[in-house]
This record gives structure tokens, C-alpha cells and sequence, in this order.
């Protein structure tokens, strides 16, 4: 079949290509296409031309020109644009000079010389570094001929070097023989490499090149640096090189991306005229990426201009001397100091196996090293940076001032820094600075007893303010810490384990103190504030960790890292490494970080809210003591109630309840603390500032009609086949009510179930409801004789038990104590529902299938916490069993069977097929007893999957113990009664059971012996065989030949088909039609579209009848060659594909060799037997074998293929032919993405990585699945997500921006009253919500306008908060005028260096002198909110204000987008990348791309509004 759609390249030779006569004309076409036939190296772009040309010769469309090097020219573009190759050259040359190559064998031993001389050049530069410089690759048989001459000059010498520079920028050619002996002198003896495969396409053969085992001279081996320098003008066999060694990680490329030339090129003269064709004859295949530099060239790791290469190379190599001492160094340094010794050996064995091959700067190893050691490590105190990039200088170690031991001196210290008064209320006040060491504790505590807790001891709270403390000595802080905890014993309070100094030092109170200690019981609290470091933040975090005191203010700095900064020697690079374990009195490690107050205000505020606080704390204890006293009364346990209220007055008693700080933080704990100590989640405290509603204790009656309604959404009620009954319903209604409503509720609901043979009560979904009727209910499952003793109720209020009992009366008819019941179970089955499941099952009257409930309270009293906003939820009443005496438990009803609510479907179905099966003797037959035996025994000795058949023996003797008389007159309705019974048991529809009394077995005859011409006419009718345009090959088998069969016509086969179908580049294999075939044929059309080696699994079978399992291997020899696995191949499917061709299809689908395109398949099976049961006229039909996927370890039976493509069987091809041209792109789409990605994302390091990775991937096959445009673009966008980590490197398309719109002033204002919203809350706290940032050019105009209907309603509030929640980003241009609102005019404030990838440029980000509209200022309190969509500009602006300290951060951590991507097309391919070339600063580790701004209060995002908002009305509300 010939496609009639002429190729792009036929019109542009046919439409273009004009001759002299039009008698020449289409011979000179012809002729071109001819030549590219039989000589093109890459013959799968040409199939079809021939045929397609002679087309548009005939239809007389060839025109007329006179020019011959116009029609050269003409036919040059015409071949060039059309197959994307700029080799193939068309000229007109009247008078050709014929181009002979040199004659090597003549070369006299001069001429060798001369050859050597002229193409190599030596020279060894400081450092011994080697300089070769090769100009031309000689071939093999010259480099032998050439001998002592190559080897004693050239080689040699280089041998010699440490490290070498390998020139190749001048290399224009030479020959590929000559690769294999430079790549071995770079390598090894053993293994050998296999370096390329070179394809030839005259000749139709492939070689391949390996390293060779010995050379004449001495090797340079594979462990010496290698720079090769390249250039533009790099071509060929260099090309060839340079590609080798860096695709085997042996080299590192300086210079320009190569020219992209050909393994080998022929110009050609087209039949007798004067035209030639400069043709690439043969192409270079690497064996590691499948890929190859013709055309493309090879791309550099790194990347200068040519004539700035050896300068590079030797700063490079300069650096590569240097990274194994860096590295050493960094170990040394890691394993003498690094404070976890324990994880220093893992460390440093990552460190040595890190990859630094593609190094190009002291800043890349820093930034490479440190990504490294923090993914191992996840601690994040220990750093690599680059020096350069770091504003701050190196860290010095802070000497501590240290006091001599001099009573003048320490006097002097105590008065300086100690600042002692008290304030109104009787409230001391200590604030200290530093805390300074000295070896006369004993003379230094003295003094500060006098100065400090003398004045302080009689005062009501103490307050210490560290907002200032920026450093100090550990090892004083037990001066401090001894006065503030209950030191009546000795008291640990921390260690510090100094790596260093190889200490570990216990900090423990003192033995004895000279002033008086300050009562423990009294309140302390600490001031923070972001300027809170070293000892502060250590005071401040073991204030916190011993329970002594409560934190106000905001989160400390985080700089204290307990750490030591080591600088290189030689280098810029420094390492930051924690020295220092901190370990608190929990035994906790403090890894750094700001320590967190329990009530975070800015600095200035915390005073303030400190006394708050303050009298918040005076009724702590009322509190907590309140919360016990209603536990005594109310809670259903009085032992545990008694013991929980003590455990409660304990943690007060012990400060664990300093961290409160207001009546939510309250609430929070007490219900953590409740809860651990009572073991029931049920009790709970809440907040709420209105008294909560008690819920109705009479329900209201319903009307007749109402009752219908809630009947109707209530209950809902089925008869399942077998007569199993299935009743749900979603609430327990009162027994009033049912009273009430009479017998509505049994003529609607019940009568329809109370006759059924077994019942599925299903409670998945009733989440409350009354209690009042469970026993009502559970009357109906018991004989009315004797009475049922279901639970007993104890009722703390009234101090009585109460035995529930079954009724005596009830109306209608009882279901009974002798049918199975099943009841279903959530986790949101509620309270009454969870009564009535854990009775029926404890009497084990029921079976409980479902998810464990989760434990409700059958009642509970809410009470009020003394005269507070707080509440307590209590549980009165507890259940005890009606067979043990004891208390329930509150953890809810353990199901018998556990299964998740989605799969409750499944397990309800799978309970009513086996009462169905165990119930078929009810239905009386004629025919004997045996038959449910018989028939059960065929299926258990039959059946493929017997695991499902577990449990069906007892079930078949429960139903065939019944001794009446079958008494069913029709055999086909006894047998579609045994079909529904057994295939609903084990869900297989396959199983049938069939009443046939003239039933004739099939007896399948055996292929005779035919003749070859028949043979022929067997095959032309089972397959199909045609190759469509682009050479794409189509195969049709209606039928899978089995082994016998296959090797009777194989020679046939592989002659008449499969040789015609081996040269296609793809191939359609279509199986639509396919519904039969044989089990044996399935590893022959495996083997044909796999590898010989290794051998695969293809699949197991397994037999049930013999119980053996037969593995289907593919076959290591075949009649013929293999179809290439580096070919798509793609299978069609409809849902007539049954069988066999189903498991062909999955097996290939499961060895992604071949995509699957149509629709699901029927889902058949690999073997069904029809099985007669007994002596009767009934059959089985029995699936007796199943397909085990070694790879799924599933199947495709019952289920059927699901195709990768999903489209209409007679859509199927048109879609695969699609799919192949689209893979035929892939590569050059992919190679271009790299590039993109590599010379202009933002961090180069990164960039660099990810385009080789992404290069790794297409060799690796990863794209070989693609099939459509979409699906590239989504898997790209994915792989360079995962790659990167960046979610804004990916596809995009490519949106032309629409003209500026012309736009009156009034449109403006109202514009921009939609585009911000602002608002004046109370307090004067301002709020100004926008959602996207816009360019400062568009924005600078309208300025005026946005000041005066937007920022003037917030600018003279007292506060502000700014919401960003949704803002999703924009331009970053106006971000620094948006900054300079928020500080003053005065200074110039430097807000963030950004530097451009593209350019290489830094630009700085400062405020701006000159604004429209008056500043906000840097005095007013300001907050920012954020959620989880917050991205880039607006992030942006977030960091800058956190970095800077002018906005405390509420809300969510931001995405981590980036500054606005630039967008790049990919080459033609209509695939565009958005490519972020531009980052914020990084010197002091990642800003924001990549990872987000952390808050500093977490929130929701949808309660950050409320948070802030309190925030600031505690404060200014406060003040005011």
C-alpha cells in the first residue's frame, strides 16, 4: 500500500529543481534520489522518495530554468531543509579538479616525518602539564608505519606529564581508524572499550571500534587529568574523540561546541552531468548514548571562547590539582571537629565518591561539596561556601571577655552589665547583655547574689530581658539557671560536647547558693527579639526545655550554630563546621535554629504582652485545678478521674504549663493532657465564647409524612441475589420516635428483609443518632424466649447500673437467632451504631467486617470551666459486657474481618456470593445430592487461581448436608442458579456452568502434511504484510501459530514476511483481529522483537490439572534476524483481541519494547476447559490455566490489555503512524532542550547537570514511550522538575503578548480598585491585599493614581498587614519600589543582588530615593501573609522583608518559584521551555527558588487573617 501524500522533501526538490530541458530534468532528479538511496547514511529519512518523485515527474509539474548554479543552489536548499542535514551540498562543476586521497603507502620515511612534525605539537608547561596539540588523525596503518617517529616525539613525552591539555581547536579532519589508538593510550589495556560503531551505508555493514589491548609506547592510562580544547572549527575524527572521552567520563571539554561534521563524506557525480552531491556516507553511533557529535558537535563542559581555552584549561587544571587536597582537607577538618563523630565515617566516604568531573570553579566544587554534605548529613550547621559570594567575612572565634579572678574588677562587671529594678505590680526586671567567663565562680556568684536576687527576691514575677544579649559564656549560665529552677537536690540542666577540645562537659546546678533562690513557683519570664544570640538564645531555649519559664517575643536570630569556620589554604572556599553538641536536660541535640517563643510579639511589644500573661497565669491554676474537679464529678471512672485531676495539679506544679499563654494554648494542652493520662481520646477541652447549645432531650415526634421522608433518606433497603438482605441506614433514631410513628417503620423498611436468608446490616456511614433504640433493634435479632441480657449501663451522675435487656413484645415479625448476620463498619460509624455492633458482636451474634471504629461516647456532659470561656467534654456513662462484667473499651469495635471502606463493595458482594453457594440446597432439585459436590470438586482440582477457593470445601458440605431432594424440574435454570453462585464466590465470570444433554466434545484434528503452495495460501490469508510511507513497516497475524505449525512454514515465513519487514525503520504489529492462536507460538514473536541476550522471562503459565507452572523463556536462536530493539513498534488492539495475541500484547507492553495503541482487549484466557460433573448431563467450563507477568505479577486476563493509547480500533493505525513520525523528532528535540537548559538556566551548575541527565535519559530510552505531542511536554516538564528541583523549568507554550491597551483615567481607577483591595481594621491596622505584581514601567505611569485611590487609605494606619496569599507572582521589576515604601529615605539599603545567567551580569536590588505618595516608614509594625500559592516576585519581596527584619511572616511557606521565567523555543519543533535565567543571592545558602520563605508564625492560610490580626490588636489594643 502506498501512501499518495508526496514527502516535504519531494516538493522542494520537484517544485525547486528547474533544469535546461525538461528531458533532463527528471533524470536529474531521479538520479539525486537515487544516489541518496544507496549512499545516505541515514536511509530511514528516504524510504518512499523513489516512488513519490516518479509521481510528480509524471503529473507534469517540473518548470523551466536556465541557470545551472541557480538549480544547484535551488536543490542544495531543497535536500538541506528537507531531511535537516546540512552536509548534503548540490554544485554544478563544468570543469571539475577530481580530489584524490593521499596515497599513504608511498610516504617516505621523510614524509612520515614531516607528517609528524606538522601534526602534533608537544610541550610540557609549568606544574609538568602536558600541551599536545593534534591537527590531523592519522589513520591506524600510518601510525604504524610512522612508529618510533610517533611514539618517541609524541607519545611518549606526553607519558611522562601529570596532567595534559589535549588540543584539538584546529583539528579539521583526519581519519576514524586513527581513534582507537588515542582512545587506548587514554585508557586501560583491560577491559577493552567499545568506543563507536560506525554504520556504512554503500555497503550496508557496521563496525565497531574498541580500544586495543597493547600500543607500542607506554600508556597515559585513565587516571591523569585530560582538558581537551575544541573549537568551531573542531571537525570530524577530533570530533570523534573529544566525544568518546567525555561520554566515557575521561575528559573534561574547554572551548566552543565542535562543528559537527561526518564520520565520512563523498562528493558524487549525478549520472554523466556536471552536477555533484556532497553526501555523508557513514554515521558514528556512541554505544553509551546512542547518539553521536555529526551534525550536532560536541557541546564543551565548559563553555569560553576558543582563544580564552588554554588559559581556562590551565586554571581548570589548577583547580583539579587542588580538589583532592580540598577534599582531603575538608576531611581532615570533618573528622577532627565535625561534633558527630559517629556519622563522620559516612560522611567522608560520600565525599571521596562524590563526582567532580564536570568541576569548573572553585565556586562549582563549593557549591557541589556542600549539596552533598547536607543531603547526608540533614544538618544544617555544617556548610561549604564560596568565599566570594559571601558578604559576611569569615567568622572569627569570639574571644570571651574573660574577668581575671579580682574582687574589683568582678565587682565592676556585675554593676556594668546587670540591670536590676522593679516594676509597678511588684514585678522584678534583669536584663544582662553578656554573660562573661571567669574562673572565680564562687567570688562572681557572691556578687551577683547581692546584686541581682537580693533585690529581686520578694517581688511577685521576675522578667529577663535578653533582647539585647548577643553573647557570652555556657559555662555561666548555671549562675543564672540555679536561681531560677527548684535546686533542693542537685539538677541537670545541660551538655556541651566539645569535638575540639575532646570534652564533655556536664552542667548541673550548684551545690549551694549564696542569695536566695528565686521561688520556683513564681512566674519568669524572658524577653527575646531577633537580636537574641549565643548565650541568650542558650538561656532562652533551656528556659524552655526545663520548664522554669515562659518565652515573650519574637524568634531568636538562629546564628548560633556552635560552630567553627575553617578557611582553604590556597583556595576561597571555607567550611563551617559544628564543633559543638549541645545537648539539652531531655537528652534532645540543639541543631541550631531561632529558639521559638511561647507567645511570639515583635521586641517592642513583649513587655507588654508579658504582663498579659502575667495575669493569664493568676488563674492558671484555678483553671487546671477546675478542669480535675469536674473529672471527679462527671467523668464515668472515678478512680481514673481522681488520678487524671492529680496528674493534672503535678505538671502545673512542675511548670509544664509556663508555655501557656492564653486560653487556646489552654484548651490545646489540657486535652493533649487528659487524654495521655486517662487513655480515653473522648475527653476534650475547647474555647468558646458563647455558652454551646445542649442538645435536645426530646426529640421531635415526626408527622406520618415527615417519617416517609426520613425513611426514604434513611434507610435504604435490597434483596441481593441467594435472598440476602441488605439494610442501611445513617442514624439511630430515638425509641420515642419509633414508638411514635407506629408501624410505619416495618411496613416501609423491615418487611422487605425480615424473610431473606441472611441479613448485611450496613452502619459504615450512620454517624449519631439516639442510643434509646438499640436495644429495640437488637430485640429483633434474638427469640423472644429467654430474654437477652445485651450490656450493662453504668451512669456516674446517678451512681447506678442498669441491665439492658432484650424486649419481651415488639411489633412485627423477629429475624431470628438462626441466620447469619454481617455488619458493616467505618471509621465514622458513630456512637449509638458502635453500641449496637460491639453488642452483636460480643454476644457473637454477628459478624463484623469493616474499618475499626474509631470509639464515640455513648454520653457525655459539657461543662464549664469555672467562670471561664473554656469547656470540657465529659463521658458520663460506660458500657460493660453483657458476658465478661467488664468495661468496654474506648477505642472502638475491632471488625472481625478489617477491609477499608473502598473495598467494601467487593467484601459486601464476596459475603452474599458464599450464602448464595451455601444456601443452593434450599432450592429442591431432581437431580441428586452429588451434583454441588461433584461440580465443586471439578472446580477445586481445576481451577487456575485456587488461592480464591479457600473455604468454599466447608461452604459446598454446609449446603450438601441438607438431605431433602433436589427438586428443581429444569436443568438450565438448576444450572444458571450454579453459574450465579459460583461465579459471584470467587468473581471470575468465566466460570459457567451449563445444562447440555446432546453436548459433543470438540476434538481439535492435527495439521497434515501440505505442500508448499498451500502452505503459501495459509499464510497470505493469517497475515497481512504491507510497508507504508516513512518505511514503516505493517504486520497483521489474525492467528498466533503454535511451535509445530511455525516450524513447518518458518523458512515461508521469514522469506515471504519477515525479510521484507526487517530493513523498516518501525514497525505496526496489529492484532485487532487476532482471537486465537497457541500458547507455544507467544515466545517466538517475543524473541524476533527482543535481543538475543540476555534471555528473558517472558511469562509463567500455570497449569492447575498437573499443578506445574511452565516458564516461557525467549529463544537465543531464531530462523533469521531480529527485528532491532533501537525500533519503535507499536501494537494495535481492539476489543476482539483475545487470547494469546492478549498475552503477546502484555508481554511486550511489560517489557516496554512496544506501546500499545486502540482499545482494551476482551480480557480471554490462556486455557479454558469445558469439564462434564459426574454422571449428569451438566458442564463446567473452567479457565485451567493463567498467565503469572514475570515483570506485573499480574495478568491480562478477565481484565483485558489497557492500551497505552486509548482511541477506536479503526482509528488505531492513523494514531500509531502518528506516534512513530513523533519519536523520529524526539532526540533532536531533546539535544536542543539540553542546550537551552545548559548555557541559560540560572544557576550553571545546576543547568549543566540537569542537560546532561537529560541527555542520559533519551540514551537511556526513557522517551522511547512518548506518543503525542502533549505527553513529550508533560514527561519533559516532569524530568526537568525531578532533575532540577525548580517547578518553574519546564514546557510551556508560547502565548503572543497582546498590543497595550489604550485606557482613560477613569478606566484606570477602576482597575485598580479591583486589582487591590485595602481596608482599616480595628485599632487603625491597615490591610492591603493585591494578587500579582505588575512592571514598573507599566506601573510607573499610573503611580499617581494607585497613591491616591489605594496606598493614602493605608498609609496613616498604626500597622499594616499585607496579604499575599494569593498573589501568584509577576515582574520582580517593581519590587525594590515597592520595598522603599517600608523603610526611610535616608539611607540607601542594598535589598538583593541578582544575577542574570545569560548576560553573567549582577545587578543590585536598592531602595529607591524618590517615591510617589509619602513612605510607610521602617517604625510601624508590619505583617506579611502568606500560603502555599504565594510565588515569585511575591516571594521575592517576602525574603527581602524577612531578611531584612521589617515584617514578621505569618502563614504558610511559600511555593519556591522563581524570578519570571524567560521562554525559548525548542528548535522548530513548536516546544517551547520556560527557562528561569535569573536568581536572588545565594551566599548565604538558597533564598528563596527552590525552597520558599518559611513564616515565622506557621499558619493556615485561611486563618493567618485572624492571626494577625489578633496579634496586633493584643498590642495596640494594649497600648491604647
Amino acid at each position: 500500500m502506498t501512501n499518495q501524500r508526496t514527502s516535504p522533501l519531494l516538493w522542494i526538490l520537484l517544485l525547486s529543481a528547474l533544469p535546461v530541458t525538461s528531458s533532463f530534468q527528471p533524470a536529474l532528479v531521479l538520479e539525486i534520489a537515487k544516489i541518496l538511496m544507496e549512499n545516505y547514511c541515514l536511509p530511514e529519512k528516504l524510504f518512499g522518495m523513489q516512488e513519490a518523485i516518479q509521481q510528480v515527474i509524471t503529473s507534469g509539474e517540473i518548470l523551466q530554468i536556465s541557470d545551472k548554479k541557480t538549480l544547484a543552489s535551488l536543490l542544495t536548499a531543497g535536500v538541506q531543509g528537507a531531511l535537516s542535514d546540512p552536509r548534503l551540498m548540490v554544485s554544478y562543476e563544468a570543469n571539475p579538479v577530481p580530489v584524490l586521497p593521499p596515497v599513504l603507502q608511498s610516504l617516505s620515511k621523510d614524509q612520515l616525518r614531516r607528517l609528524v612534525r606538522n601534526s602534533f605539537k608537544v610541550d610540557i608547561l609549568e606544574n609538568n602539564t602536558g600541551y599536545l596539540r593534534i591537527d590531523q588523525i592519522i589513520d591506524e596503518e600510518t601510525v604504524a608505519k610512522a612508529g618510533s617517529q610517533l611514539w618517541d616525539n609524541v607519545w611518549n613525552k606526553v607519558a611522562q606529564t601529570s596532567s595534559l591539555i589535549f588540543d584539538l581547536r584546529y583539528n579539521t579532519g583526519g581519519e576514524l581508524s586513527g581513534v582507537p589508538v588515542i582512545i587506548s593510550y587514554f585508557s586501560d589495556p583491560e577491559p577493552p572499550i567499545h568506543i563507536d560503531t560506525i554504520y556504512d551505508r554503500p555497503s550496508n555493514t557496521t563496525k565497531e571500534l574498541w580500544t586495543m589491548s597493547s600500543i607500542p609506547g607506554k600508556r597515559y592510562g585513565k587516571k591523569k587529568d585530560i582538558i581537551i580544547l575544541t573549537s568551531r572549527r573542531t571537525m570530524g575524527a577530533a570530533e570523534a574523540v573529544a566525544y568518546t572521552l567525555k561520554k566515557l567520563k575521561r575528559a573534561i571539554i574547554v572551548g566552543e561546541r565542535s562543528a559537527g561534521g561526518s564520520v565520512k563524506v563523498q562528493k558524487i557525480r549525478i549520472a554523466q552531468s556536471d552536477f555533484y552531491i556532497t553526501v555523508p556516507v557513514a554515521r558514528s553511533i556512541n554505544p553509551i548514548t546512542g547518539q553521536s557529535w555529526e551534525v550536532s558537535g560536541v557541546s564543551p563542559t565548559i563553555n569560553v571562547m576558543a582563544k580564552e581555552a588554554v588559559s581556562k584549561a590551565k586554571s581548570l587544571l589548577t583547580l583539579r590539582y587542588a580538589i583532592p587536597k580540598v577534599v582531603q582537607i575538608i576531611s581532615d577538618i570533618m573528622r577532627d571537629t565535625y561534633a558527630f563523630s559517629d556519622r563522620v565515617s559516612t560522611l567522608l566516604q560520600h565525599l571521596q565518591s562524590t563526582d567532580l568531573l564536570s568541576v569548573g570553579s572553585e565556586k562549582d566544587l563549593a557549591v557541589r561539596l556542600n549539596q552533598n554534605l547536607q543531603t547526608v548529613s540533614e544538618d544544617p550547621r555544617l556548610i561549604i561556601k564560596y568565599m566570594q559570594d559571601d558578604d559576611t567575612s569569615i567568622e572569627q572565634d569570639y574571644e570571651l571577655y574573660t574577668i581575671p579572678d579580682n574582687t574589683d574588677l568582678l565587682k565592676g562587671y556585675v554593676n556594668r552589665v546587670f540591670k536590676v529594678e522593679v516594676l509597678p505590680g511588684n514585678t522584678g526586671y534583669l536584663r544582662f547583655d553578656e554573660l562573661a567567663e571567669t574562673s572565680a565562680v564562687p567570688e562572681l556568684e557572691k556578687l551577683m547574689a547581692q546584686k541581682i536576687w537580693e533585690p529581686l527576691k520578694d517581688t511577685d514575677n521576675l522578667i529577663i530581658d535578653l533582647r539585647y544579649n548577643t553573647r557570652g559564656s555556657s559555662n555561666s549560665l548555671t549562675l543564672i539557671l540555679s536561681y531560677l529552677c527548684n535546686c533542693s537536690q542537685k539538677q541537670y540542666f545541660f551538655t556541651i560536647n566539645d569535638r575540639i577540645k575532646n570534652t564533655t562537659t556536664e552542667h548541673k546546678s550548684l551545690s549551694k547558693t549564696t542569695g536566695p533562690v528565686y521561688n520556683s513557683k513564681l512566674g519568669v519570664y524572658v524577653l527575646t527579639s531577633y537580636h537574641t544570640a549565643g548565650t541568650g538564645e542558650e538561656l532562652a531555649y533551656l528556659i524552655q526545655s526545663l520548664s522554669c519559664g515562659t518565652v515573650v517575643g519574637e524568634i531568636t536570630s538562629g546564628n548560633l550554630m556552635h560552630s567553627k569556620t575553617f578557611e582553604i589554604e590556597g583556595t576561597d572556599i571555607a567550611i563551617t563546621v559544628p564543633f559543638i553538641n549541645f545537648i539539652d536536660n531531655n537528652g534532645e541535640y540543639w541543631l541550631g535554629g531561632g529558639v521559638v517563643p511561647d507567645a511570639i510579639v515583635l521586641a517592642e511589644e513583649a513587655l507588654d504582652r508579658v504582663y498579659e500573661v502575667m495575669e493569664f497565669h493568676k488563674v492558671l491554676r484555678t483553671l487546671i485545678a477546675g478542669v480535675g474537679e469536674l473529672l471527679e464529678q462527671h467523668y464515668a471512672i472515678e478512680e481514673v478521674a481522681i488520678n487524671v485531676s492529680q496528674v493534672l495539679l503535678t505538671k502545673w506544679r512542675e511548670g509544664l504549663y509556663r508555655p501557656v499563654v492564653d486560653f487556646e494554648s489552654l484548651a490545646s494542652q489540657l486535652t493533649m493532657d487528659l487524654q495521655e493520662s486517662s487513655g480515653d481520646h473522648r475527653i476534650h477541652v475547647f474555647q468558646c465564647d458563647v455558652e454551646p447549645e445542649s442538645p435536645h432531650d426530646i426529640p421531635k415526634m415526626p408527622s406520618p409524612e415527615e417519617f416517609g421522608y426520613i425513611a426514604e433518606s434513611l434507610f435504604k433497603t435490597e434483596v441481593l441475589p441467594g435472598n440476602i438482605g441488605y439494610l442501611r441506614f445513617d442514624m439511630m433514631l430515638d425509641i420515642e420516635v419509633v414508638k411514635g410513628v407506629g408501624p410505619q417503620p416495618l411496613n416501609s423498611v423491615w418487611k422487605k428483609i425480615v424473610n431473606t436468608e441472611a441479613l448485611i446490616i450496613d452502619m459504615r456511614y450512620n454517624t449519631g443518632g439516639y442510643s434509646t433504640a438499640v436495644p429495640l433493634f437488637c430485640t429483633y435479632f434474638f427469640d423472644a424466649e429467654p430474654p437477652q441480657h445485651l450490656y450493662t449501663i453504668y451512669d456516674r451522675a446517678t451512681n447506678s447500673l442498669t441491665k439492658v435487656m432484650t424486649f419481651s413484645h415488639i411489633r412485627g415479625q423477629r429475624y431470628g437467632s438462626s441466620k447469619d448476620l454481617f455488619i458493616l463498619t467505618s471509621h465514622m460509624t458513630g456512637s449509638p451504631a458502635e453500641l449496637f455492633a460491639r453488642t452483636m458482636s460480643d454476644l457473637n451474634r454477628a459478624t463484623v467486617i469493616g474499618e475499626p471504629t474509631t470509639g464515640g461516647s455513648l454520653s457525655s456532659g459539657t461543662y464549664q470551666i469555672r467562670d471561664s470561656i473554656l469547656y470540657a467534654s465529659i463521658p458520663k456513662q460506660i458500657i460493660l459486657s453483657p458476658t465478661t462484667g467488664k468495661v468496654w473499651s474506648f477505642l472502638g469495635v475491632e471488625p472481625h474481618v478489617s477491609t477499608q471502606t473502598k473495598k467494601m463493595a467487593k467484601t459486601l458482594f464476596l459475603v452474599a456470593s458464599l450464602l448464595l453457594l451455601g444456601n443452593v440446597s434450599f432450592l429442591h432439585a431432581s437431580f441428586p445430592p452429588s451434583l454441588i459436590e461433584d461440580l465443586a470438586k471439578i472446580v477445586m482440582n481445576n481451577y487456575c487461581s485456587p488461592e480464591k477457593l479457600v473455604g468454599m470445601k466447608e461452604d459446598i458440605a454446609a449446603a450438601t448436608s441438607n438431605t431433602e431432594v433436589l427438586d428443581i424440574p429444569d436443568g438450565k435454570l438448576l444450572a444458571d442458579v450454579l453459574s450465579n453462585g459460583v461465579q459471584t464466590t470467587v468473581s471470575d465470570p468465566r466460570l459457567t456452568v451449563s445444562y447440555e444433554p446432546n453436548y459433543i466434545p470438540v476434538v481439535h484434528p492435527e495439521m497434515p502434511p501440505l505442500p508448499p503452495e498451500q502452505l503459501v495460501t495459509i499464510l497470505q490469508t493469517s497475515i497481512k504484510l504491507d510497508i507504508l510511507e516513512g518505511n514503516i513497516g505493517y504486520l497483521r497475524i489474525d492467528h498466533i501459530l503454535g511451535e509445530e505449525v511455525a516450524e513447518k512454514v518458518g523458512p515461508l515465513l521469514v522469506d515471504l514476511v519477515w525479510n521484507k519487514i526487517l530493513p523498516t525503520s518501525a514497525l505496526i504489529f496489529d492484532l485487532r483481529y487476532t482471537g486465537s492462536g497457541d500458547i507455544s507460538g507467544i515466545p517466538y514473536i517475543v524473541s524476533y522483537l527482543t535481543e538475543a541476550e540476555p534471555v528473558i522471562h517472558i511469562d509463567s503459565i500455570y497449569d492447575r490439572p498437573s499443578n506445574t507452572t511452565t516458564k516461557l523463556m525467549s529463544m537465543s536462536t531464531l530462523l533469521g534476524e531480529r527485528y532491532s530493539v533501537a525500533k519503535p513498534l507499536i501494537v494495535l488492539t481492539s476489543k476482539n483481541t483475545k487470547g494469546i495475541s492478549e498475552d503477546v500484547a502484555y508481554c511486550l507492553q511489560s517489557l516496554k519494547r512496544a506501546t500499545i495503541v486502540g482499545e482494551k482487549t476482551a480480557g480471554g484466557s490462556v486455557k479454558v476447559d469445558k469439564l462434564k460433573v459426574g454422571d449428569t448431563d451438566f458442564y463446567v467450563t473452567v479457565p485451567t490455566a493463567k498467565s503469572i507477568n514475570p515483570i506485573t505479577g499480574s495478568t491480562w486476563e478477565l481484565t483485558g490489555v489497557t492500551p497505552d493509547v486509548e482511541v477506536s480500533a479503526e482509528d488505531a493505525l492513523a494514531t500509531a503512524i502518528r506516534i512513530i513520525n513523533l519519536r523520529a523528532q524526539v532526540p533532536g528535540i531533546i539535544e536542543e532542550s539540553a542546550s537551552l537548559i545548559a548555557n541559560n538556566y540560572a544557576f550553571e551548575s545546576v543547568g549543566a547537570d540537569v542537560a546532561e541527565k537529560l541527555r542520559e535519559l533519551l540514551a537511556n530510552g526513557e522517551f522511547s514511550s512518548i506518543v503525542c505531542k502533549e505527553g513529550l511536554e508533560t514527561k519533559l516538564s516532569a524530568d526537568l522538575k525531578t532533575l532540577s528541583g525548580d517547578k518553574s523549568l519546564k514546557t510551556t507554550t508560547n502565548t503572543t503578548a497582546l498590543p497595550p491597551m489604550e485606557y482613560s483615567p477613569e478606566m484606570y481607577i477602576e482597575l485598580i480598585k479591583i486589582s487591590f483591595h485595602t481596608d482599616v481594621f480595628e485599632n487603625n491596622i491597615g490591610y492591603l491585599r493585591f494578587d500579582m505584581f505588575g512592571d514598573f514601567e507599566e506601573v510607573k505611569p499610573i503611580a499617581q493614581i494607585i497613591v491616591e485611590h489605594i496606598w493614602n487609605k493605608v498609609v496613616n494606619t498604626n500597622a499594616m498587614i499585607i496579604d499575599l496569599r494569593n498573589n501568584l507572582g509577576g515582574p520582580t521589576t517593581a519590587i525594590a519600589g515597592f520595598c522603599s515604601y517600608f523603610f526611610d529615605g535616608d539611607k540607601e539599603i542594598v535589598l538583593d543582588k541578582l544575577y542574570d545567567r545569560p548576560s553573567g551580569t549582577i545587578t543590585e536590588l536598592r531602595t529607591l530615593d524618590e517615591l510617589t505618595g509619602v513612605r510607610y516608614g521602617s517604625k510601624k509594625s508590619l505583617i506579611i501573609l502568606t500560603s502555599k500559592a504565594t510565588a515569585g516576585a511575591a516571594e521575592e519581596f517576602v525574603y527581602i522583608m524577612k531578611k531584612l527584619g521589617r515584617a514578621m511572616i505569618i502563614g504558610e511557606t511559600t511555593a519556591g518559584d522563581s524570578h519570571p521565567p524567560k521562554v525559548f523555543p525548542v528548535g522548530e519543533s513548536n516546544i517551547f521551555l520556560s527557562i528561569p535565567t535569573v536568581h536572588s543571592e545565594t551566599s548565604a545558602g538558597p533564598a528563596w527558588e527552590g525552597v520558599g520563605v518559611t513564616p515565622h508564625i506557621p499558619a493556615a492560610a485561611d486563618a493567618a487573617l485572624e492571626v494577625a490580626k489578633g496579634i496586633f490588636n493584643k498590642h495596640i489594643g494594649g497600648q491604647q
